[in-house]
């Protein structure tokens, strides 16, 4: 890959970093999925401004990290395709990464909408 020369090309790549991370990896597929989910209730139980960003932060977080995972899988296997264990560590640390940005996203959703959804269902 070229250096990118202007800001545009720079955008270009960043979305097509993007766009490979949605059509190769199941599991960003899946946190994309259910970040739409959790923003189309967000607005339909009309969560206040810092709610909504504290929920847009954690839909980036746990977004970016997946995106910071696959790109560090990516890293490893260009050097090596043989069992190392230094490059177990680097994979199983960033799936780490993802996995508390996962548990977080889970208890900043309980916090949120759990009173919200607990009212609308009379519990």
């Amino acid at each position: 890959m070229k250096k990118a020369r202007t800001l545009a090309e720079s955008f270009f790549y960043a979305i097509s970093g993007i766009l490979y991370a949605f059509k190769t990896q199941r599991n960003i597929k899946i946190h994309f999925m259910v970040a739409i989910l959790i923003i189309i209730i967000s607005f339909l139980l009309k969560l206040n401004t810092i709610e909504l960003l504290i929920v847009f932060l954690t839909i980036a977080m746990v977004l970016t990290a997946e995106m910071i995972n696959t790109a560090i899988e990516a890293v490893v296997d260009m050097f090596t395709q043989e069992y190392h264990p230094l490059a177990r560590v680097a994979k199983n640390v960033a799936a780490g990464a993802v996995l508390i940005s996962a548990l977080n996203a889970v208890i900043v959703g309980y916090l949120i909408f759990y009173k919200k959804i607990a009212v609308l269902l009379g519990i």
